[in-house]
């Protein structure tokens, strides 16, 4: 499969793009609002970018609790269901008046369901689509990540400045109850994709056998790590600048989306083995410049730069699928989405801290030095074997 026309006509492609869409929408409006919300009541840069992206961090908890349950549930009740939690709880956030500890407990309490979230969509994903149209199909959610982030800022930007982040909040929860009546009228029921309970037991075991693959381990570790540390350097945008970190952001997902497009639908098989390490350190390199503490212009350009780097992710993911059985997709994907979201809520925590300490821009510096020394230091073990030249018969050893 080669064309997004025939990517569409698949069943249940276009409901899983639209549930999965209006969710990060949601999602977006409610994390910008949340941040201004809370940046404007302490003017802390560590509380603005942990409202933002901490609830990532207690992603690691339905990593290790909640994670079994990605293969052993039905997907549209547990897709349907997680998009009216989280409408719930955007709700809850627009409550006039609730103070800044209430709100961190409402969003670090909604974290572990998130988790579970990733591996259920992205395991039936991999359910609806054939492994040689995986890529395209990922590519393509991808893509929908970046146009909702690209509208979800800019829409949720002009809400914040002319109405309130509590309004902002409720259209938030809006367009997750949207995604909950896309997913419930528009997928199929299916049974679990294994056998068994959901059990803290079987996610373990299942964690266990996917961490005990050593080039699985060195495929995870590039996709959480170096993209953590990346977005901590965008969880600084709001301190850096507060009237246009909106734009900041909004550019940052087209960034991601035009390198998404390009990677996932004009790049061959054989180009992308030999891009992947340069889009890896393009992902952290222009980030540097923020040591010169650029200004708008420069920053937009090398915000938009970077980004493209993340399609460097879509071709790892893709090298996780080949890794992993079928059975364990959806919880090898989870992991991945859950892991990969817990280290940008650490990222946005040490970018945070130590823009307390210093600065944002030096803060934004110092993530992504970090950032290249991880990547290079990982790149011996994502090496790609080639395949081994046929040998002439009658060829002796050497």
């Amino acid at each position: 499969m080669r064309t997004y026309r025939e990517l569409f006509r698949t069943p249940e492609f276009t409901p899983l793009f639209t549930t999965s869409s209006l969710q990060t929408a949601g999602q977006t409006v409610n994390g910008l609002a949340l941040g201004t919300l809370v940046y404007s009541a302490t003017g802390s840069p560590l509380l603005s970018a942990l409202a933002m992206f901490g609830p990532s961090l207690a992603q690691v908890l339905g990593a290790t609790v909640l994670l079994s349950a990605a293969d052993r549930l039905p997907p549209r009740a547990a897709m349907t269901g997680l998009a009216v939690l989280f409408a719930v709880g955007s709700a809850v956030l627009a409550v006039p008046g609730l103070p800044v500890w209430a709100l961190f407990t409402v969003v670090l309490g909604l974290g572990p369901f998130a988790s579970l979230g990733g591996g259920v969509r992205y395991g039936l994903l991999n359910e609806i689509l054939t492994r040689d149209a995986y890529l395209l199909g990922r590519s393509v959610l991808n893509m929908s990540v970046g146009l909702m982030q690209i509208c979800g800022f800019a829409v949720g930007g002009v809400l914040v400045s002319f109405l309130s982040p509590g309004v902002t909040l409720l259209v938030a929860a809006g367009l997750y109850l949207l995604a909950a009546l896309a997913a419930r009228s528009g997928l199929s029921r299916r049974p679990p994709r294994a056998a068994g309970r959901p059990s803290v037991a079987a996610t373990w075991r299942n964690n266990g056998e996917l961490w005990s693959s050593v080039p699985r381990r060195y495929v995870y570790v590039a996709m959480w790590v170096p993209n953590g540390l990346i977005v901590g350097c965008e969880s600084l945008f709001v301190p850096y600048s507060p009237t246009h970190a909106g734009w900041l952001f909004a550019l940052a997902a087209f960034g991601m989306l035009l390198g998404d497009t390009v990677t996932g639908r004009f790049v061959s098989p054989a180009w992308r083995r030999r891009l992947s390490p340069a889009m890896r350190l393009l992902l952290a390199a222009p980030y540097l410049v923020f040591a010169l503490y650029p200004p708008l212009p420069v920053a937009s350009v090398v915000v938009t730069l970077a980004s493209v780097g993340y399609s460097a992710t879509l071709l790892l993911q893709e090298r996780l699928m080949a890794l992993t059985p079928e059975s364990l997709s959806g919880h090898a994907l989870g992991l991945h989405s859950s892991g990969m979201l817990t280290m940008q809520g650490v990222g946005a925590g040490l970018a945070g801290g130590v823009a307390e300490l210093t600065s944002p821009a030096v803060a934004m510096t110092v993530m992504a030095a970090a950032s290249v020394a991880v990547t290079l230091a990982l790149a011996p073990g994502l090496r790609v074997p080639r395949p081994a030249a046929p040998r002439l018969a009658g060829a002796g050893a050497r």
